[in-house]
């Protein structure tokens, strides 16, 4: 835990400095750096949680079908249905991006 909370403050730091740095100069850049950093972090975070679950959902699938071989055809459309619902999040997050970088120029 101690490892987390050292790494989230440096995190924190780091998001921080180029704010500190506009700050100097006018702010002239601090109007782009939000929404820059929100679209990044929209494709970004949307597409790392997609990705773990759609790692489990498969993972989960198939030990359930070595299992229970029986199974297969019953569980291969919730299987098929549930990748379709974890995906459209990563579709929402790339749309959330697109209007965040249509907000910056």
């Amino acid at each position: 835990m101690r490892k987390f909370a050292k790494l989230a403050l440096w995190t924190l730091a780091a998001a921080l400095l180029p704010l500190t740095a506009s700050a100097a100069q006018g702010g002239e850049s601090a109007s782009t750096l939000g929404p820059a950093l929100g679209a990044g972090l929209a494709i970004g975070l949307a597409g790392f949680g997609c990705g773990i679950g759609q790692g489990l959902t498969a993972g989960n699938t198939t030990a359930g079908i070595a299992r229970n071989p029986g199974a297969a055809g019953s569980m291969f459309v919730n299987y098929i249905l549930g990748m379709v619902l974890i995906e459209s999040i990563a579709i929402y997050g790339l749309v959330i991006a697109f209007q965040l970088v249509g907000k910056i120029g």
